[in-house]
């Protein structure tokens, strides 16, 4: 099976890449959208940059370990930090307005006929300046042991290649006004890419030109 010292060096240099790319785009309000236990809440109040932060996650559990591990954090920060019972998939006016939005290691546990909601709510109705999404590289599964058919975590509902993840991501610009750069994160293989796949959304096109029916409007259809 993989190394557990490689995950977490790999979890580290995440976190690390996307602070650092929103610390570039001059954010000084992020959403974390399914924000987990809070790791990379704790990081963002680290720098002075961000002014409004907002977590959110649909498993109460993981929302008390997230205000655990940032309360201390928090004291020491001037920023505003929020978390709240929510989901990505449903759009809440309370999360409009912010400058930045991050899904890391998000969308893969949601069921893929559920990804256009995603959509919806993050791209079309939230509409940061700047949304960066992180998954897991598929091809990569190999060089941690894993066979064809299994994923990295029991509550992966998918895993994609570069192939698939890139052309979702350019849908997903497409529609709603969006350009999108990809770059990878950890130790590449030649052949199969590096273990982490990062989309960088800039948001181009303040009039909205066209979006994807929200899945209400779908269903009247």
């Amino acid at each position: 099976m993989h190394n557990e010292n490689l995950i977490t060096d790999l979890h580290e240099e995440r976190l690390d890449t996307v602070v650092r790319h929103l610390l570039a785009t001059g954010a000084k309000s992020v959403l974390d959208l399914g924000c987990g236990s809070g790791a990379l809440l704790q990081q963002l109040l680290k720098e002075d940059q961000f002014e409004r932060i907002t977590g959110i996650d649909t498993s109460t559990e993981a929302l008390a370990s997230a205000r655990d591990l940032i309360e201390m954090d928090r004291a020491a920060s001037s920023a505003q930090v929020d978390l709240l019972y929510a989901s990505f998939t449903q759009s809440n006016e309370n999360l409009m307005g912010f400058d930045a939005a991050a899904l890391v290691e998000t969308i893969e546990h949601v069921a893929p006929n559920n990804l256009s909601a995603v959509e919806f709510a993050v791209f079309a109705c939230y509409r940061p300046k700047v949304v960066i999404v992180t998954t897991p590289n598929q091809e990569y599964n190999i060089n941690y042991g894993i066979g064809p058919g299994k994923f990295r975590h029991l509550g992966h509902q998918f895993e994609w290649s570069r192939r698939k993840f890139q052309r979702w991501s350019n849908g997903v610009a497409c529609r709603n006004g969006y350009s999108v750069i990809f770059l990878d994160i950890g130790e590449p293989d030649p052949i199969l890419g590096s273990p982490t796949q990062m989309a960088k959304f800039t948001l181009i096109c303040f009039c909205l030109l066209y979006t994807s029916p929200s899945p209400r409007d779908r269903q009247k259809s």
